[in-house]
Order: C-alpha cells, then structure tokens, then sequence
C-alpha cells in the first residue's frame, strides 16, 4: 500500500471546459445552503423519483439540501458526459451504492458523493471504482465507546495511548477512511468495521493496513485523506495507484 500524507486541498475554480482523463480523479466541493432560486433550478434537474424522496424529509432544510446535493451531482456527470442532466438515469448496489446506469455512461465514468453538516464532496473518475466520505467534526459524548465497538485491535491500541485532546480527530480520520474504502467497494457498513484496519493518528502514514487480517488485498487500494474545510476531514478511497489528484469548488 502507498502511504499518501494527509492534504489540506486547494479547492479551485474548475477550468472552462473540464474533462477526466483515465489517470484523473477529481474531487468536488460546496456547500449545500443555496439560495432560494438556485435550490428551485435546481429541483427542475431530479427525476420523479428524487423529487418523490425530498417531499419526505420532514424539515424544510434537510429537503433543500437533498435537492441540492442531487441536482449538482446531475449537473456536474452531465457536464463531464456531455447529456442533459435530467436525462442521466442511476442503479443502485445491493447497499445502495450509486452508478450511472450503463445507457447514461456508467461502463465509463465512476463517481461517489458524500455530505456533512453544510459540505458535500463529488469524486469523479474513470473506469476505477472509488469512495469519499466527509464528517464534520461535531461533538460526540460517545465516542470513545464507539471506537471500542468500531476499531480493530491494533487501532484500539493506537487511539487509547493518544492525548485526550487529539481523540476526537483520530476516531473522524478513522471512520472516514473507512467509510471512504466501504463504499469504494460497494458493501456500506454490513461490512464489519474493525474487520478493516487504516491508519488514525497523525503521526502514521495516511494508508489502509489490512482487510479481515489479510494485508495481501490492499495493494489494490490507495487512500488518501484530506481536509476539506475547517472543522470537517474526509478521506478518498481509489482503486490501483496511477491517478492524480485535483480539487474543483462548485459555484
């Protein structure tokens, strides 16, 4: 496994015209608060399914984000695809992994999206699968019992020799990279969490150590973590290693 320090991302304006090459990944940021307006144009954009999902949550907000959080992520494949963005059909995995259906240039454009608190990141890349995960770094009263229920045995030894006040950040960077590793593969949390083991503190190469104990199959993996914005940490889980990098930010 190459070991990839953690990246505090610059997160750009895209150029003019942007396209994903074989050896790209690129990761999309922005907040999920809009405008009025933007949240209706938006809305135009879902399907009748989508549009069915967001007249069930039960707070104003969270259906505006939801609307948003769809809507860009139309915008932005539909943009790399060339398609109208209405037009773009999804299928889901067995745990509810999006893709692009194969008429709507799934057999080509991988994606994964994640959001937080007012974040949502996009990662785009091609014929590799891929996983992000982004958590705001919010107070948790258990967190501690989390991590003894969550992490494996050698990540349990590394967190309880940690200071008090460096904790809470070990457990985000732990549960984001793997979250970010689980839906890479598509199996969401049925996966046993402390069946995967990954790096945590600071002082530790940014790298996934083993799968259910067996340190053979992570050579298929890279992962990469990074921070978003202040307060919020997120990890990148990429299949093979010969990809590069770019952070966009979604106006």
């Amino acid at each position: 496994m190459i070991a990839v320090d953690t990246v505090d991302c610059l997160w750009r304006p895209p150029p003019t015209n942007w396209s994903v090459l074989g050896e790209d990944v690129h990761v999309w940021c922005t907040f999920l608060n809009q405008s009025t307006s933007r949240v209706e144009t938006l809305a135009e954009l879902l399907s009748q399914d989508e549009r069915t999902r967001s007249e069930r949550f039960y707070l104003e907000r969270d259906k505006k984000r939801y609307i948003v959080g769809r809507g860009l992520l139309r915008t932005i494949l539909g943009s790399y695809l060339g398609t109208n963005a209405r037009q773009l059909q999804f299928c889901y995995g067995s745990h509810g992994k999006p893709v692009l259906a194969e008429t709507s240039g799934g057999n080509t454009l991988s994606f994964n999206l994640s959001h937080s608190h007012e974040l949502v990141l996009y990662a785009v890349t091609r014929q590799r699968e891929i996983g992000v995960d982004i958590e705001y770094m919010r107070p948790i009263s258990d967190f501690e019992q989390v991590a003894e229920r969550c992490f494996s045995e050698r990540e349990k030894d590394v967190f309880r020799q940690l200071p008090q006040n460096e904790k809470l950040g070990a457990f985000f960077n732990c549960w984001t990279r793997k979250e970010a590793y689980l839906k890479a593969t598509g199996q969401g949390l049925v996966f046993p969490m402390d069946q995967l083991d990954v790096s945590l503190s600071q002082n530790e190469p940014v790298q996934l150590y083993s799968i259910n104990g067996d340190r053979s199959t992570v050579i298929r993996w890279s992962l990469q973590a990074f921070i978003p914005a202040l307060s919020y940490v997120g990890a990148l889980a990429v299949e093979g290693h010969d990809w590069h990098l770019k952070c966009w930010q979604w106006e």
